[in-house]
């Protein structure tokens, strides 16, 4: 098996790429890969979630905050993001549009997107939903990563990491979910099998998205409007 996809450490410039992060009016093919990605990425949480063998790191942080605050489950997670997006001061990572549409988009699938997904019984069909859970969402952030639109704040964290140590993007993110779940069931959060696959499995899933990005769409840029 080819696993030189571990080996990423960069986001690819391909053909829905934008030229600056930072702009108000992206290309049309810049915005709807953006928000493909972002839907696939809430999908594959979703799914996550829906398969009932446990969260996403951030998401089990997120239950820790609440069980020491007090705080509803959606409050705690604005502020887990408000407070990511701090620690961009000193990596210089600058938010962009994508960095919005992000916290959007990714709550609107999660919140609209759970009901209708299966809630399977059957363990082994668990696993293997929650398996491809891990794998859409990696699709996903590589898809709008590579708009350059601006990432998510957990991922701007992550690729502001991985500029400052130049570790491949697979073992930065690896680090990061680790420490998060680890933090979120010391504070209280629920941890399962599916928590593990994530924490282990979306670095990998990430970079095999870039890699797979880079290595079948063209790299041609559209015009910038």
């Amino acid at each position: 098996m080819d696993l030189t996809f571990l080996s990423v450490k960069r986001v690819p410039t391909l053909f829905w790429s934008s030229k600056t992060p930072l702009t108000l009016r992206p290309p049309l093919v810049t915005l709807t890969m953006l928000v493909l990605g972002l839907f696939l990425f809430g999908l594959g949480e979703a799914l996550l979630v829906a398969a009932g063998v446990g969260v996403s790191p951030w998401t089990v942080f997120a239950q820790g905050v609440t069980h020491q605050t007090s705080w509803s489950l959606g409050w705690a997670t604005f502020v887990i993001s408000v407070a990511v997006l701090l620690l961009w001061i000193p990596l210089k990572r600058i938010p962009g549009l994508g960095t919005v549409l992000n916290t959007i988009i990714v709550a609107l699938v999660l919140q609209y997107a759970l009901p209708y997904l299966p809630h399977p019984d059957n363990t082994l069909v668990s696993f293997l939903q929650a398996a491809a859970g891990v794998l859409i969402t990696g699709a996903g952030g590589a898809i709008y990563l590579i708009a350059n639109l601006g990432p998510g704040p957990r991922d701007g964290l992550m690729t502001g990491l991985q500029e400052l140590t130049s570790l491949p993007i697979a073992q930065v993110r690896a680090a990061l979910e680790i420490s998060v779940v680890a933090m979120g069931w010391m504070l209280g959060g629920s941890v399962g099998i599916g928590t593990l696959m994530f924490a282990f499995g979306i670095g990998p899933s990430l970079a095999l998205g870039l890699h797979a990005a880079g290595k079948y769409f063209p790299t041609q840029i559209p015009p910038q409007t």
